[in-house]
Order: structure tokens, then sequence, then C-alpha cells
């Protein structure tokens, strides 16, 4: 019962990736698309989450914390990149 339920949860997720992916490629605006990759990463990690508990393992737990990171740090660069044209700001100096 409980390996059911948690192949009708990946199947959901797996889906709600390949829509995310939609959105990132046909989004109408940029935000848009930074919201869906967000939201990929996000739903990567539950993937990750449900395979490492129905094959009884801890070994994907690692996997999870980069994913989380990679997503939260992509999140941040494309938001810095939207507000301000660059991800990294260059200062020149007045000679």
């Amino acid at each position: 019962m409980l390996q059911g339920m948690l192949l009708i949860a990946l199947v959901i997720l797996s889906f709600s990736v390949l829509a995310g992916l939609c959105r990132v490629l046909l989004g109408p605006s940029m935000p848009d698309r930074i919201i869906a990759l967000d939201t990929i990463g996000i739903n990567l990690i539950g993937i990750v989450a449900i395979l490492s508990v129905m094959q009884r393992t801890q070994t994907y737990l690692e996997i999870i914390l980069l994913i989380g990171i990679v997503a939260f740090l992509g999140t941040i660069a494309f938001s810095k990149y939207i507000e301000k044209g660059a991800v990294i700001e260059h200062e020149r100096s007045n000679r």
C-alpha cells in the first residue's frame, strides 16, 4: 500500500516537473521562468526523497542537499540579474 502511494506521488511530481519545464520554455516573462526553475528544483528534491524512501536508503540525502543549494543559488543569481542586469558587479576606480 505504501509503495503504491509513493509511486503515485512520484508520478505526480514527475508531471509537475514537466509542467514547470513547459513554463520555463514558454513563460511570458522572466520572473515566471525563474519561479518555474525554483519549482522544478523543489520537485526534484521531492522525487529524490521519494526514491530514497522507496529504496530504504539514506544515501540520497546528500543529493537532496546539493539540489537545494544549487536551486537556491540559481534563484538568487537570476533574481539579481533581473534586478541589476549583472550577477557580479565590478567596481571601477576613477583614474
